[in-house]
């Protein structure tokens, strides 16, 4: 016989009644300046794509010294540790809680945290610096006062979810060569600022690195071989010519482009990197088709009118272009139900709270499991802050204590979800 949970606003009142959790809260509100200093710190390390290791080095040494178990660098390279309940099997449940420890600043990029006031000046003091302090402080919280969640919570700072990263931390986490391989029931990831902000609806996203090559050559003596440069060039002012799709909305973005060799020689490449989105799978692939498309009917228009084959017999090089695409990220776009329980969490916990849910659109770690069915929601870590992915971004701590209770009843009550599956709320009553 199946046990059937409370329905979800008893389960949070029950949960917030909890001397444990009182005392959790109560060390997040007098905590605030441990929460700046640890972000200080490790904002200090830079974390460029496919370099967070020394960063995720430091979240090992403070996961140890909050007491967190089986703390370790997994496979990927994810930093993690686990609060358990105490009776929990090798092939128990686990909620996740995570929060990313890459940037979109490459490798050189000063990332010297300053202090303007309550502010915090520096790239990546909000995506993701606010939910990196977050993920500390919730494991700090909750360690101290002793909770005994109702199973495992899985404290992950994770690397590869910005850019060319394509979501390969999760990717591992939830693959088969994890150890928590189908024991993830739900998952929580603490993304960028805000108190009310829950990130529902998975954008998916196609990420193409397209070159144009051809043979190169003097800008003299070679000149009038095909150019690279000018055929991707015309490819790219006719992709900017498309009509994308508004319902549902579907973009295009040229991030990238470089080539050639210097100022006097016809480069004998082009690339670009382009970046697809819509919140609906078929569309994506609408638009990669649409986009490969005109992409070839580009450079075959550039050949036909300015290159050459050379004759039967001879050695002299093709004087023709070649286009490669190939994909370097795959964002699966997905939705949580609002039926599920950890959606009704959600506005249980706000309701009791008294913050008014900010639902929205993004690509964010928690496409990844909502993609293979594993319920997920991306939530802001409180304060506020702009300038997300600049050199002038910031981030402002101020009220983020409202914020993190609410990740901690959330993630407590995904807990009692992911222990107990088969439940369902609407039976409840």
């Amino acid at each position: 016989m199946t046990l059937q949970l409370p329905a979800a606003p008893r389960r949070i009142a029950a949960l917030a009644e909890l001397r444990t959790v009182h005392r959790a809260f109560q060390w997040l509100h007098l905590n605030e300046v441990q929460l700046r200093r640890w972000q200080l710190e490790f904002l200090a390390i830079p974390a460029p794509p496919f370099g967070e290791g020394p960063r995720a080095l430091w979240f090992l040494d403070r996961f140890r010294e909050l007491g967190l178990e089986n703390v370790h660098l997994d496979g990927a390279g994810n930093a993690l540790g686990e609060l358990r309940p105490g009776s929990d099997g090798p092939d128990a449940a686990v909620m996740l809680l995570s929060a990313h420890l890459d940037t979109v600043f490459p490798e050189g990029t000063d990332c010297t945290p300053r202090e303007d006031g309550e502010r915090i000046l520096g790239p990546g003091s909000c995506d993701n610096g606010a939910g990196l302090a977050g993920l500390l402080g919730l494991a700090a919280a909750m360690k101290t006062s002793g909770i005994q969640p109702a199973c495992t919570i899985l404290f992950a700072a994770n690397v590869g979810e910005e850019g060319e990263g394509d979501l390969r931390g999760m990717r591992h986490l939830f693959g088969a060569s994890s150890e928590y391989f189908q024991r993830i029931g739900t998952a929580l990831a603490l993304e960028g600022s805000g108190t009310g902000s829950a990130v529902n609806r998975a954008l998916g996203g196609r990420r193409l690195r397209v070159t144009v090559a051809g043979p190169g050559g003097h800008s003299w003596a070679d000149a009038g071989r095909p150019n690279p440069i000018l055929a991707l060039a015309d490819a790219l002012v006719k992709l900017g010519e498309l009509r994308l799709p508004q319902r549902p909305r579907t973009t295009l973005n040229v991030g990238t482009i470089r080539g050639g060799t210097s100022v006097n020689s016809i480069p004998e490449f082009a690339t670009a990197d382009l970046d697809l989105r819509s919140i609906a799978p078929i569309e994506l692939d609408r638009a990669e088709l649409t986009v490969l498309r005109v992409l070839t009917s580009a450079v075959e228009r550039y050949n036909a009118h300015h290159g050459t084959s050379p004759a039967p017999g001879s050695t002299a090089p093709e004087l023709r272009l070649t286009l490669h695409a190939e994909r370097i990220g795959d964002r699966p776009a997905a939705m949580l139900m609002p039926a599920s329980p950890i959606a009704q969490s959600l506005s249980a916990v706000d309701r009791h709270l008294g913050i008014a849910t900010e639902l929205r659109i993004g690509s964010t770690d928690a496409n990844l499991p909502l993609s293979i069915g594993v319920p997920a929601l991306a939530v802001g870590a409180g304060g506020f802050g702009a300038g997300v992915h600049t050199l002038a971004e910031f981030y402002d701590p101020t009220g983020r204590e409202l914020a993190l209770r609410r990740v901690l009843l959330l993630a407590l009550d995904a807990c009692q979800i992911a222990a107990a599956p088969q439940s369902l709320d609407a039976a409840a009553d």
